[in-house]
């Protein structure tokens, strides 16, 4: 029985210290905006100054965007449904090299990144 308190007692100790932790700040990411549908099937041509004309046509048309770190990781930009404007800025730089500033996310595989800001 001792026991039995014991573990409840610890478990909603570490569940008040959880939610007592403040909201974590922002993640900057750097990398290049890149159209998924192009680097997905060929990434060695889909990226840099060259291929900046399709991965524009390619984010008018809606398809995903990603950004593409120096380590080669991607990350699916998402929109914040509340503040839609930052991710249209990061769509208009389709092609370029930028930083986003927002909350990283992954889910089932795919790492993202809620799009707050863009410099």
């Amino acid at each position: 029985m001792k026991r039995r308190i014991t573990s409840t007692t610890l478990a909603a100790g570490a569940l008040l210290a959880w939610t007592a932790l403040p909201a974590s700040a922002a993640d900057s990411v750097t990398g290049e905006v890149v159209d998924l549908a192009c680097y997905m099937v060929h990434p060695e041509t889909s990226r840099g100054p060259s291929h900046k004309k399709c991965a524009e046509m390619c984010a008018k048309k809606g398809i995903p965007l990603g950004l593409l770190t120096d380590d080669k990781q991607v990350f699916i930009l998402l929109e914040d449904h509340e503040n839609a404007k930052p991710y249209g800025q990061a769509k208009d730089k389709a092609g370029e090299k930028i930083t986003i500033d927002g909350n990283k996310v992954a889910q089932g595989g795919l790492q993202g990144i809620v799009v707050e800001a863009v410099k």
